[in-house]
């Protein structure tokens, strides 16, 4: 096997990522490496931060995703298509390919809620060669800001299109590359970013992420570690994506455990809360000045009242380039996560808001 590290510049990442002394430090789902390789086999070398869940790693060969269980390390033993090597594993991905050019990614499925995963780099067989994709990065850039919904979370269980989650863990079953803004950015051959967490509300103290200390987007938006679990965090710097669509897709989770919009509208506790997500629109403008801003919730059912809390924040702003998009049965398209064709459904539906901006949107 021919080793090649993640520094090699054939790699072309794309997401937040962090330098360690092994490779590059990968927290939110979609962070993603694309390369070419020839030979017949594919490995992929790294060391996998674990906090809960079956972790999977995603790997698409010649348009062939391949969902590839990587071992927690509370595992007595390895899988025999698993090496380990002081604490960082290589898989075994693909082999009896044949020895022809090979397009492939290898990507992040779940949050850095779940596991951070280093990426170390990948091997090869000992003649083939490796080499940069056939496509450039694309000039048009979105990032999303977001919880489950927005990281694919569980949207693999098909068979409950429409239905609440079923009570048994389906965490290998989250995929971002079938979220909403996936296949949305895709569709537009855009680049994308998501930076979103399961169980993520906007503000700290309420929601489901890390409890009984809940952690907002508040306190991960400007991050790349930003899970306890995990150790320290780190801040990022915000100076090399300038991306021309921001979503922000959060208000499901600030419900719990107390639904303060539906139940008081007009409180002090609902007030504060718009507030704040005018704060937040402001200080994601003060980052990205030319961004096109879109405020906007999910199809997972919650009370229209935070719809309408968004659209009074976004009223609160007062900048033409942050608008308010709802989807045509946003609040009402389904009680569990929404799975694939659901994720295709909020696609179809935020391409056609996006372009009424016209194409200009993309030379900001």
């Amino acid at each position: 096997m021919q080793f090649i590290a993640s520094t090699n510049q054939a790699f072309q990442c794309q997401g937040r990522t962090e330098q360690t002394d092994d490779g590059q430090l990968w927290v939110f789902p979609y962070t993603q490496a694309r390369f070419r390789f020839t030979g017949t086999s594919l490995r992929v070398k790294l060391r996998n931060h674990w906090n809960y869940g079956d972790i999977r790693l995603g790997v698409i060969i010649d348009n062939t995703q391949y969902s590839v269980r990587v071992p927690s390390p509370a595992e007595p033993e390895l899988p025999p298509y698993a090496e380990e090597d002081e604490g960082a594993l290589t898989l075994l991905i693909a082999d009896d390919l044949p020895d022809i050019d090979h397009e492939a990614v290898v990507f992040k499925r779940q949050d850095g809620g779940m596991h951070y995963l280093e990426f170390i780099g990948v091997g090869i067989d000992d003649d083939a060669r490796i080499a940069p994709p056939r496509h450039a990065p694309s000039e048009r850039r979105i990032e999303i800001y977001g919880d489950s919904v927005s990281c694919g979370e569980r949207n693999e269980a098909v068979l409950y299109t429409g239905e609440a989650d079923p009570d048994i863990d389906l965490t290998s079953y989250s995929n971002a590359w079938y979220s909403y803004g996936a296949i949305a950015t895709r569709m537009l051959g855009a680049d994308l970013r998501i930076i979103a967490q399961g169980g993520a509300p906007l503000i700290d103290g309420i929601g489901w992420f890390n409890a009984p200390d809940y952690i907002g987007m508040e306190s991960i938006w400007d991050r790349v570690r930003y899970n306890p679990a995990l150790g320290e965090t780190s801040t990022w710097a915000f100076d090399d994506y300038a991306p021309q669509i921001v979503v922000i897709a959060l208000g499901q989770n600030d419900s719990h455990p107390d639904d303060f919009m539906e139940d008081d509208y007009d409180g002090r506790t609902s007030a504060h809360w718009r507030a704040r997500y005018a704060d937040f629109v402001r200080a994601l403008r003060g980052r990205y000045p030319r961004a096109r801003i879109i405020c906007t919730t999910t199809i997972l059912e919650h009370s229209d009242m935070w719809d309408r809390a968004i659209r009074e924040a976004v009223a609160a702003v007062g900048d033409p380039r942050v608008t308010y998009f709802g989807y045509s049965r946003a609040g009402s398209g389904t009680p569990g996560h929404p799975r694939i064709a659901e994720d295709e459904e909020m696609a179809r539906e935020l391409c056609a808001y996006i372009a009424t901006f016209g194409d200009d949107v993309w030379g900001q």
